[in-house]
């Protein structure tokens, strides 16, 4: 229960000589919601202003630690400093090197948002209980604040697996840890319990659009796939048929398609037209906040693009993520700048006009290697040549207007898409489920995956295994948040890249494949368990 303590208190009113002295006794007064019979909800417009809370709570942190937590651990990307530039502490070179600790600034800061947002999603609960709507209404609107809730869950289950389960608002004040397999359960049972209760992604562009950032019965689908792709992961028996069964109940509304051409899905235009789009993050004018083009991007091209800001020079991906993007016509590959560079069309490519370094008539050019610059760790130094070093990504698209006055991306970002669950559904069946048909076409590991390689004009398989699975999804989903998750399940989020003249050694210890619980909410709660190894 939340209260307001005052063991003692004065009011000193001081006019002219004159001192007034109130005292009162202790106040024991249980605060059930800011909201009074005054300003209670009551109506659909009510609602809709209230549940925007958790909406703005998920956009602000997902592109940004969340993002590095589940990326920067893995070799997909990398901040590197630059002669100590870019350091911010050892942040990023800790999550690189698998050596954080409980006081790592995204550990705190991502657990507190995730618990921020069930917080807001359990007070709404209550307060839409008590909304003047008709029943079915009533339980759409409450089934929404839940899916979120779950999927808030699904990120805490992911990241830390033991964490305290809470459902009431307000809360007990000292919730204990709970074992990562009830966490799975909990998800798992509520998403189950709401399909029958959430709209399915509807082909009425206006509908699609009101839809378009929430939960549908497709989110809920292409969630519990993933959570039965990693269930041996989270503690549970192996449920591969089931996530065949979500992938092609995803598939039975057939308002999900693969859009023809795969920059657009990501353009600063992307939005409710996309059609393979489950759920995004909606960032624009007014929400501005993914990171990508900020921190990613290579300031030496930023007139060429159309802007000229103060950004980082400094994140980029390894040469051994980047060496997966070699297949002949993929047009994946052109999400990264690497090697000689030219003046972009506006539309996700690029024309033969090539960019100069400042005053100069030296075209240019990205070298996809990292040569660090001891004794400084994880550096390149801050030359033009190492500034050059490191394959940035392209993949979000800037928007020169509002890179310009943000510095950060409008792009919307997905968290859910079709692509990915075609992928889990031909990893499901390589390793065990069977093969089913959808429109009269059997889906095979192999027709899945030249399915998604079609779409990017890519060199079509002959044949496809479990490692290739990786590797597609590395060139499909990369710098979506999915890495360091499909890393774990396949077993390699250990594996090492070392970098020419690397000082610093990757801690491989398994337990790292749980990050652990912050410092800060161990002082404050008691009943709270570390993960092990910490």
């Amino acid at each position: 229960m939340l209260k307001i303590y005052a063991k003692s208190c004065a009011l000193l009113v001081a006019g002219g000589l004159a001192v007034t002295l109130f005292s009162c006794e202790k106040l024991d007064v249980p605060v059930e919601s800011q909201f009074v019979a005054s300003n209670f909800p009551k109506t659909l417009n009510d609602y809709n202003a209230s549940v925007g809370a958790i909406y703005s709570n998920l956009s602000s942190n997902f592109a940004v630690p969340y993002w590095r937590m589940q990326t920067l651990s893995t070799d997909e990307a990398i901040l590197p400093a630059r002669d100590g530039n870019f350091d911010d502490g050892g942040q990023y070179r800790q999550l690189h090197y698998h050596t954080w600790t409980p006081d790592h600034p995204n550990v705190l800061s991502i657990w507190q948002w995730a618990y921020g947002g069930i917080t807001t999603c359990n007070r709404l609960l209550n307060v839409t209980a008590s909304f003047n709507f008709a029943e079915p209404e009533k339980e759409a609107r409450l089934a929404e604040i839940r899916a979120m809730r779950a999927l808030y869950y699904f990120f805490l289950l992911d990241l830390y697996g033991n964490v305290p389960l809470v459902t009431d608002y307000p809360t007990a004040p000292l919730p204990a840890t709970q074992p990562r397999l009830k966490i799975y359960e909990f998800v798992e049972s509520e998403l189950r319990s709401l399909t029958p209760k959430l709209p399915a992604k509807s082909a009425v562009a206006a509908t699609n659009t009101q839809q378009y950032g929430r939960p549908t019965k497709g989110m809920v689908y292409a969630l519990l796939a993933k959570l039965y792709l990693n269930a041996e992961v989270y503690g549970a028996p192996a449920r591969y048929p089931d996530v065949v069964r979500m992938a092609d109940s995803v598939q039975a509304n057939t308002n999900y398609a693969l859009d023809a051409r795969y920059r657009d899905i990501f353009l600063p235009n992307n939005g409710p037209q996309i059609r393979e789009t489950i759920l995004a993050i909606p960032y624009d004018q007014q929400i501005p906040g993914n990171q990508f083009t900020r921190f990613g991007f290579f300031y030496y091209l930023t007139q060429a693009y159309g802007f000229n800001v103060g950004l980082s020079i400094a994140m980029s991906t390894t040469p051994e993520f980047y060496a997966r993007f070699n297949l002949p016509g993929d047009s994946r590959t052109a999400t990264w700048l690497s090697g000689p560079q030219y003046v972009p069309d506006g539309n996700g490519g690029f024309t033969s006009t090539p960019v100069y370094y400042p005053g100069t008539t030296n075209q240019v050019v990205i070298n996809p290697v990292l040569t660090l610059v001891p004794p400084k760790p994880m550096d390149l130094g801050n030359t033009l040549a190492t500034q050059s070093q490191g394959v940035r990504s392209i993949k979000y698209y800037p928007d020169p207007a509002i890179i310009q006055a943000t510095r950060l991306n409008g792009n919307d970002v997905p968290v859910l898409r079709l692509a990915d669950v075609l992928l889990m559904k031909a990893e499901a069946i390589l390793r065990g489920a069977s093969a089913t048909a959808v429109n009269g076409e059997l889906q095979t590991p192999l027709v899945l995956v030249n399915k998604i390689r079609a779409r990017a004009g890519a060199q079509q398989a002959t044949s496809i295994a479990l490692n290739g699975i990786l590797d597609e999804r590395a060139r499909e989903l990369s710098w979506e948040a999915w890495r360091r998750n499909d890393l774990i399940r396949f077993g390699q989020f250990e594996t090492e890249y070392p970098l020419p003249n690397d000082v610093l050694k990757m801690d491989k210890s398994d337990f790292r494949r749980l990050y652990p619980v912050p410092t800060v909410e161990l002082q404050l709660n008691t009943n709270l368990q570390q993960n092990p190894g910490y």
